[in-house]
C-alpha cells in the first residue's frame, strides 16, 4: 500500500506547494520535495532561476501563480519565461538574442558617416550632415559597424 508523504521540508525553506519548497543558503538556492533536493543553483544566477521555476510549471509540478507567489515576481514574467521554454527548449535560455541591424545605415549612408569621423568631426555633427540621429551613430559605433579614430594628444 502506498505510504503519505509528509510535507516536511528542512528548517528555514520556503513552501511553494505542499510537496515543493525552497532555501536560500550561502548564496545557493536548493528546491525540495519534502526533504530531498531537486535543483540547485547560485543565488545571483538569474537563468538558472528561470529555467527551473518554468520546468517545475511545464512538468505540471507547479502553477504559474504559485511561483509568482512564492517569489514575488510579476505573472507576466512567468509566463514569459514558461513559453521561451515551451517553444525553444532549455538551449533558449542560454542563447544571446539576435538584434536587429539600424536600418537607416545603409551602405551608403554608413560610407559617408565613416568618412565624416575619420576627418575628425565628432558625432553630432556627422548625424546632422547625413540625416540620421547621432544616437543612431553612436549604436553603430558601440557595435562596431562604424570607428572614431582616437584623438591625439
Amino acid at each position: 500500500m502506498p505510504q503519505l508523504q509528509l510535507p516536511i521540508f528542512p528548517v528555514g525553506t520556503t513552501p511553494i506547494t505542499a510537496e515543493l519548497a525552497f532555501d536560500c543558503r550561502e548564496g545557493k538556492i536548493t528546491y525540495f520535495n519534502g526533504h530531498l533536493p531537486v535543483f540547485q543553483h547560485a543565488a545571483d544566477h538569474l537563468t538558472a532561476f528561470r529555467l527551473i521555476t518554468s520546468q517545475l510549471v511545464v512538468t505540471g509540478t507547479v502553477s504559474q501563480a504559485e511561483i509568482a507567489r512564492a517569489f514575488h515576481v510579476p505573472p507576466k514574467t512567468v509566463k514569459r519565461y514558461v513559453k521561451r521554454l515551451r517553444e525553444g527548449g532549455t538551449k533558449s535560455f542560454y542563447t544571446t538574442p539576435r538584434r536587429r541591424s539600424a536600418s537607416v545605415l545603409t551602405g551608403e549612408v554608413k560610407e559617408q558617416s565613416q568618412a565624416l569621423l575619420d576627418e575628425g568631426r565628432s558625432v553630432p555633427e556627422v548625424g546632422r550632415e547625413v540625416g540620421v540621429l547621432a544616437n543612431t551613430l553612436h549604436k553603430a559605433i558601440r557595435a562596431g559597424r562604424l570607428h572614431q579614430p582616437k584623438k591625439r594628444a
